[in-house]
């Protein structure tokens, strides 16, 4: 393997630049964790940044992603994987929904650890 030449690699900062990642490190870091964090669009787009009609329900990106980032640091305290499960409920048209989600420990463009959160599906 060390002879073979990468013909392209497509890094971390070059997705989250192209809007594919959203990078949540500043809120993390006062959440109490000490890695780099993104989260991916689709989380994003689906379950962090609420639908305008529930602001009057005191739902925020601000909040939303916390709650997020809350549960991560929990459940990461028990996990001995690089991937993790959890789950977070977020208010969606005035009821609760239980989501599940998967966050990734691996190292990142300078091979520092970093955590990527998404949805299950993704990769």
């Amino acid at each position: 393997m060390d002879d073979l030449e990468i013909i392209y690699s497509y890094t971390r900062q070059q997705a989250i630049e192209d809007g594919v990642l959203i990078d949540v490190s500043n809120t993390a870091v006062e959440v109490g964790i000490k890695h780099p964090v993104a989260v991916t669009a689709a989380l994003w787009i689906r379950y962090i940044e609420p639908d305008a009609k529930l602001k009057p329900f005191g739902q925020s990106i601000e909040g939303r992603l916390w709650d997020v980032l809350w549960m991560f640091r929990v459940n990461a305290f028990i996990c001995k994987d690089t991937v993790l499960y959890f789950d977070v409920y977020f208010l969606m048209e005035k009821k609760l929904e239980l989501v599940r989600l998967k966050a990734v420990c691996g190292p990142g463009d300078t091979l520092a650890p970093v955590v990527t959160i998404m949805l299950p599906g993704e990769d």
